[in-house]
């Protein structure tokens, strides 16, 4: 995911978030039935957030502008003590509009991915969800101006974002054992918490370990990973 390269930004379209464009978003999981039980909650903003501050914060985050609490509330016109103790503090502002785009991007490997079954499935899902990752222009703006934030929404452990996804990758896992598609004898938790240390470690190497990222290497061992252990495969 960083990189070098600059990856592409955000398209107007996106970038201009407001709040029309988050009101048409009612939270169903487009074209795809499993959507729904495996990223249960949807694709729309978060309640809990008013919504003209989420859109703010989103569009902010998506013209790849660092967020700044002050300005934010100034945009919106509310106090500073009003945004923190409506919306959170910055990292869990940031955490949450970083989670409703990872939803989105689930749903949309779901759908894609809809006529493949079990560990080819599975690794269908990981591998696209990485390929857009590492395509994310406001994500990279993110890590390269806050590192240290950034990593801690990416793949801490109290982080709405990074268990989020391990959620939907589990509940993916055991979607397909319930299928008879894919059997292993690891636990779904487990299996979900490997894939994404290998993702992680494949995806922000020159953070982690001064390496070059690289996804498609991730999406190998990945695969390996579920065909090596699915026991429906071998028979």
């Amino acid at each position: 995911m960083p990189g070098s390269a600059v990856a592409p930004q955000a398209s107007p379209a996106e970038a201009r978030v407001g709040q029309r464009v988050l009101r048409r978003d009612d939270g169903r999981a487009p074209g795809c039935a499993d959507a729904a039980v495996v990223v249960p909650e949807g694709v729309a903003p978060p309640a809990e957030i008013p919504a003209d501050m989420f859109a703010a914060a989103a569009d902010a985050y998506l013209s790849g502008q660092r967020l700044d609490m002050q300005s934010l509330a100034r945009r919106i016109g509310v106090g500073r003590a009003t945004l923190y103790r409506r919306a959170g503090n910055r990292e869990q502002l940031l955490d949450e509009v970083i989670w409703w785009r990872a939803r989105r991007m689930l749903v949309n490997r779901l759908s894609a991915t809809a006529q493949l079954t079990g560990a080819a499935r599975i690794a269908a899902v990981v591998g696209g969800v990485l390929s857009a990752i590492e395509q994310d222009g406001p994500l990279r703006a993110f890590l390269e101006s806050d590192q240290d934030a950034a990593m801690r929404i990416l793949t801490g452990v109290r982080s709405r974002a990074a268990g989020g996804v391990a959620g939907a990758l589990e509940r993916l896992i055991e979607l397909e054992r319930s299928r008879d598609a894919f059997q292993a004898d690891l636990d779904a938790a487990t299996l979900a918490y490997v894939i994404m240390r290998i993702s992680e470690g494949f995806l922000y190497a020159d953070v982690l370990a001064d390496r070059t990222p690289d996804i498609g290497r991730a999406s190998t061992v990945i695969e390996a990973l579920l065909t090596g252990l699915d026991l429906a495969g071998r028979r």
